[in-house]
């Protein structure tokens, strides 16, 4: 390793390193402007040097290492390079060349992959992005969370505007689903009262023939069955009598729980004067005295004068 170093720091190897670097072009920089190119070649050929140099600050601002504040004037280096990169490609488009805006720009993402439409925190203008570690920084990560979903509660005004005639039931025969369920019950249901009422107005023919001519029934099942029936109608007779007699007790007890007035009231004019002549009587108390008040008095009974 030694020798290797003596050999590099020999006189002859260094006269030869400064012979190849005297023949070499002095390095050429970067147009300040992307204006001031003329040559469509030379504006794709800053252009290329200008992503070369994204790709290695890129590379460079993985490492979470560096500290906060080279990480952020990385990724402040890097969107410089994203603005510059997008002014030369719009001279490339002016000289004729290729759009390469037509291609989109690649977006925003987050730490887990997924594309995020973020603002810009730094009032530096429009498309500021985040690389590498730089997500991870203080203030940074806040802009990449989303915010939790705030659950509003429903006014009484969204709540009602929901409701329809479904909501009360009234487009359930619509489906057809009850139609095929109510049906047998229906059917089974009207049967069976069609069968009762055949077998009670049988049994009440039966009964009213029985009466109109005078018979006496013997034991038996028909006879059993007219007897339910006329204790039936009898019972229907009493208990409608009874409800008559509830309803004309409640008329009369409610005509007793009338307030009749057995004296006479005053009208409006009268009560009017009463209330005018107690304002008089607290004005005079307010501003006289007992004395004057009683002398007052006696003028007035030895006048006669009954106000």
């Amino acid at each position: 390793m030694a020798r290797n170093e003596e050999k590099a720091q020999s006189m002859l190897n260094r006269f030869i390193t400064m012979k190849q670097e005297e023949k070499r072009k002095p390095k050429e920089r970067r147009p300040y402007l992307a204006s001031e190119c003329r040559d469509l070649a030379e504006a794709d050929r800053w252009r290329s040097e200008i992503l070369r140099e994204i790709g290695a600050k890129v590379a460079e601002i993985q490492n979470e290492g560096l500290g906060e504040h080279r990480l952020r004037d990385l990724n402040d280096e890097i969107n410089k390079l994203l603005r510059e990169r997008m002014h030369w490609e719009k001279r490339i488009v002016e000289l004729g060349g290729q759009n390469y805006a037509l291609k989109g720009a690649p977006k925003m993402t987050d730490l887990d992959g997924n594309i995020v439409d973020i603002p810009n925190p730094s009032g530096r203008g429009p498309g500021y992005r985040y690389f590498g570690a730089a997500k991870k920084l203080p203030g940074v990560r806040e802009l990449f969370e989303k915010p939790p979903e705030v659950r509003k509660r429903r006014s009484r005004y969204e709540i009602y505007k929901r409701i329809d005639a479904s909501y009360y039931g009234y487009r359930d025969d619509e489906d057809g689903v009850l139609e095929k369920l109510e049906g047998p019950a229906e059917e089974e249901m009207r049967t069976q009262a069609t069968e009762e009422w055949k077998r009670v107005e049988q049994v009440r023919r039966e009964a009213l023939k029985t009466v109109q001519s005078g018979e006496v029934a013997t034991a038996g099942a028909p006879s059993i069955a007219a007897a339910q029936v006329l204790f039936e109608e009898e019972e229907d007779v009493v208990e409608e009598e009874r409800r008559l007699e509830q309803e004309r007790e409640e008329r009369e007890r409610g005509k007793e729980s009338e307030f009749v007035v057995h004296v006479p009231l005053p009208d409006e004019k009268e009560i009017e004067k009463m209330v005018l002549e107690k304002k008089k009587r607290d004005l005079l108390s307010k501003y006289t005295s007992e004395g004057l008040l009683e002398e007052q008095e006696e003028a007035k009974e030895m006048l006669n004068i009954h106000r």
